[in-house]
């Protein structure tokens, strides 16, 4: 019996082929984009999946303001947050949110889909949001996809 053919195979940050993708996030709907963008991020789509090694791709996201939200969300979902001082919390809308910084609804919800640690902090640096439809990435020829295609 050959021993060797059995041994597992772990990725590591020498051994990982990094690509780039860009998401067109028009009418897609928010939570569907953003768990198929983490599932991205955190490379679960590749046969070489690692669950301690960086081993996703960067995901550059475009139109991040015309994203969809489904129901009553745009007006009854709140996101809290914390000044750090007493009586410092403070509440927002996704519709808010959307007129003053289109590009942390989607932030948020990935972040929320990735893990709470340190590794979830460095895949989060690989997700890049842009509110229109320009990128300062053409450098890296990123590969357009859809959600179908992941």
């Amino acid at each position: 019996m050959n021993t060797l053919s059995y041994k597992t195979v772990s990725a590591n940050a020498s051994t990982v082929e990094k690509r780039w993708y860009v998401i067109d996030a028009t009418d897609v709907v928010l939570g569907r984009l953003a768990s198929r963008v983490a599932l991205i991020l955190r490379g679960k789509n590749k046969p070489d999946f690692t669950p301690h090694v960086d081993c996703g791709d960067n995901v550059i996201i475009l139109n991040s303001d015309k994203v969809k939200l489904t129901g009553k969300k745009r007006t009854d979902k709140v996101y809290v947050r914390h000044t750090g001082y007493p009586g410092g919390q403070r509440f927002t809308t996704p519709q808010q949110l959307l007129g003053r910084k289109p590009n942390a609804v989607i932030g948020a919800a990935v972040k929320g889909m990735l893990p709470k640690n340190r590794l979830g902090s460095k895949l989060f640096k690989n997700l890049y949001v842009y509110a229109g439809n320009e990128h300062p990435h053409e450098a890296q020829q990123p590969k357009q996809i859809t959600l179908k295609e992941i």
